[in-house]
């Protein structure tokens, strides 16, 4: 990621990241990473995974180094998701996007299209689901239809066992109860 000239240098916070230099921080936004909380400018747990994952993060707690296994084992006390948050979150930067933080369906994100972001408003929220872990038809039915009616385009991130990331674009579904066979409660992938 060369649109990252020198490293960012944080302090680990829970499982936030602290950064303290005003050019950095700056520097930081315009890429779409980090959050103004609290008046201190921070690093979501994902993007502080991805920053060390491209070695663009320089992380300290205290005096003790924070390297990417050490961060993943934090935030995982905070998060039981956030590795597959971290894997759709590292496979949208990787094609271009710029990713922010969802509305809160789990392992989801904002995603800008290319080039829009801080222009327009996100197009798409990206939500995850890792291949072999079940889900109720309900529930991605009511994330669709909640993200569908604040105007955005839902996409489900399915995680493959080997940790590819495989889209698909979904629209609003109906299904009718069939009173006389089982019917299918769950989805698996």
């Amino acid at each position: 990621m060369s649109e990252l000239e020198s490293k960012v240098e944080g302090i680990l916070v829970q499982d936030h990241t602290l950064v303290s230099d005003k050019d950095m921080q700056h520097s930081l936004e315009q890429r779409g990473f980090g959050e103004v909380i609290k008046n201190k400018f921070m690093l979501e747990p994902f993007e502080s995974l991805y920053l060390l994952y491209i070695d663009k993060l320089n992380l300290v707690k205290g005096k003790q180094q924070v390297d990417f296994d050490n961060l993943l084992d934090e935030c995982i006390k905070h998060d039981q998701d956030i590795f597959t948050k971290f894997l759709i979150y590292r496979d949208l930067r990787t094609r271009g996007y710029i990713a922010k933080d969802g509305f809160g369906f789990g392992s989801d994100f904002r995603v800008y299209e290319r080039g829009q972001f801080g222009e327009k408003g996100t197009k798409y929220v990206v939500f995850g689901m890792t291949e072999g872990r079940r889900q109720k038809i309900g529930e991605l039915q009511k994330k669709i239809e909640q993200i569908t009616t604040m105007g955005k385009e839902p996409v489900l991130a399915v995680i493959e066992r080997r940790g590819e990331v495989i889209y698909y674009k979904v629209s609003r579904i109906q299904f009718h109860q069939n009173k006389d066979q089982k019917g299918v409660s769950s989805i698996e992938f």
